[in-house]
């Protein structure tokens, strides 16, 4: 089967084409429709095996984005397929299920009200994502579409875990609680770990530590999720590129008076002006915080120690919520490819029995990081979150 991954974003789309069978799939192209909606948009277009293109053209809207990805990939000279109807299935990623969803759904009528609904929950992401969902329907009329959520993995986490100290007739009436994100990535490293390890997850307790620009730390318990760290929005938890993580909201409210901030002008704060960014006064690059560091800067320094912080003390709080672990799980831009990042969470666990290979932490490769003596393992995986799309689009497909 041939699967288009589709990502919306407000002004963006990003895609893969995956030709999925039993056991295995092949990525045949992949790339990235940018700058939507402004006045000179582009589209770069990688198939596999061929060169990379890039065309810059107005974009009007996701419509007219989602039609030159159907055009590259049928084109005759660089295309990977030669008609779209060899595609049997879209999947899509979507922020928000709100509690209507702990699994990928096949798309229908009341599938669309649902996330319709989850817009309010999540008003940067849900209504680009549904927006993806209707216009493929127009342009491949037929096909069979998927929704994959971010939070439903976490729909397992127990009362006490999700419910906020606030009053409770705003659950009952808005349905605030913690929901968590990235579910399908914390939900895609842990198995795959414990099939390389031949572990049962069944049995066994894991951490997943998602590191991007965007992060996440996931207590996994006998293979479901029982806690997380990003809440009701992507916003809280440890400190990230541009957003806050955990912070004392009275402080935001003393921000938001002294500098007169609308709501729109303080949703921009907390989620692109503070982390990494914030604190460093510099960049929420990590690799460019890491070198600015390296030369001496102290807020750059002082960033990448609030974040290693952040870090540990969500592992610490998943060991104490889980009474141990067996597992740590490193992913994620930043996680699988610093070996630095790795050594500094995760090398500095004793008290959890816990050392690591400094050698074996080298890789950049799915692999054991963790001495064959220490009382807890380490691992780096690397994530595929289109694959998880790819692979749940597939099987819902087939039915």
């Amino acid at each position: 089967m041939n699967i288009l991954v589709l990502n919306c974003g407000s002004s963006s789309i990003k895609y893969q084409l995956r030709e999925m069978s039993e056991g295995s799939n092949v990525l045949k192209a992949k790339g990235i429709v940018e700058k939507i909606g402004l006045p000179m948009g582009d589209i770069i277009y990688r198939p596999t095996g061929k060169e990379q293109s890039m065309i810059e053209q107005p974009i009007p809207d996701h419509t007219a984005g989602m039609d030159l990805i159907l055009k590259a990939l049928v084109n005759p000279e660089t295309g990977v397929i030669s008609s779209l109807s060899e595609i049997d299935a879209c999947g899509h990623r979507v922020a928000h299920g709100g509690e209507y969803f702990s699994e990928s759904v096949l798309v229908d009528e009341d599938v669309k009200a649902k996330i319709q609904e989850c817009c309010a929950l999540a008003p940067l992401h849900n209504p680009a994502n549904l927006n993806g969902i209707v216009t493929m329907e127009k342009l491949m009329p037929g096909v069979p579409q998927v929704a994959v959520f971010d939070t439903s993995f976490h729909q397992t986490i127990p009362e006490e875990a999700y419910t906020y100290s606030i009053p409770s007739k705003y659950y009952r009436e808005d349905k605030i609680r913690r929901y968590g994100f990235h579910g399908t990535s914390h939900k895609y490293v842990a198995e795959k770990a414990c099939k390389y390890l031949g572990w049962d997850i069944t049995t066994k307790k894991i951490i997943t530590c998602h590191l991007g620009n965007g992060a996440s730390i996931t207590a996994i318990k006998y293979g479901k999720s029982v806690d997380t760290s990003m809440g009701f929005t992507p916003v809280s938890g440890v400190t990230m590129g541009t957003r806050t993580g955990d912070i004392d909201a009275g402080a935001l409210l003393y921000i938001f008076e002294k500098e007169g901030y609308n709501y729109k002008e303080a949703n921009d704060f907390i989620n692109k002006k503070c982390g990494l960014l914030g604190i460093s006064e510099k960049t929420s690059d990590f690799r460019d915080l890491a070198d600015a560091a390296n030369r001496g800067d102290k807020l750059s320094k002082l960033a990448l120690k609030v974040f290693y912080y952040t870090i540990k003390r969500y592992i610490g709080s998943y060991a104490a919520v889980m009474d141990g672990v067996d597992l740590i799980v490193v992913t994620g831009g930043i996680g699988e490819n610093n070996p630095s990042v790795r050594e500094e969470i995760c090398g500095k666990l004793s008290y959890l029995g816990i050392t690591l290979d400094g050698k074996a932490n080298l890789t950049r490769e799915d692999r054991i990081i963790s001495t064959p003596d220490s009382k807890a393992k380490v691992m780096v995986v690397a994530t595929d979150e289109e694959l998880v799309i790819a692979t749940d689009t597939a099987r819902l497909a087939q039915k």
